[in-house]
């Protein structure tokens, strides 16, 4: 059966920018072990649950931060940059475009020497055709 047509005006939907998009939370290294503290401080029934409900966590993000915690102690709990690293870091970039520098100057210099040969050549050549002048 169709749903009967409203006569009321359609009310428009305004979207507020501000809860438009979720913003990704990111926890320091001392709020991570502030809340792994608290997290093995945990001892009665609902305890943990409370917690995780009043930092907005899931327990897998309580257990990574636990498995990085104990491979790789406090510097595992530091902030990384998502996404793959770069293959080059700074100073290899910097070499490189030396290398490159090194590489086009050298070509000009080449040039420049093969230029001064050519110079040579038609100096000694133009000195050839000239009659000697004899005093």
């Amino acid at each position: 059966m169709p749903k009967p047509v409203s006569t009321e005006a359609p009310t428009e939907v305004v979207a507020n920018p501000e809860h438009d998009r979720r913003l990704r939370r990111r926890f320091s290294s001392e709020d991570k072990r502030r809340i792994l503290s608290e997290a093995d401080a945990c001892t009665e029934h609902g305890a943990l649950a409370a917690l995780l409900r009043r930092e907005r966590l899931y327990s897998s993000q309580l257990a990574a931060w636990r498995a990085t915690f104990e491979a790789e102690g406090t510097v595992g709990l530091e902030g990384k940059r998502p996404g793959r690293k770069p293959s080059k870091d700074a100073k290899d970039r910097r070499i490189e475009q030396l290398e490159n520098e090194k590489t086009k100057l050298e070509r000009k210099l080449l040039i420049a020497e093969k230029l001064i040969a050519l110079q040579k050549k038609a100096q000694e050549l133009v000195a050839a055709l000239q009659p000697e002048n004899k005093p």
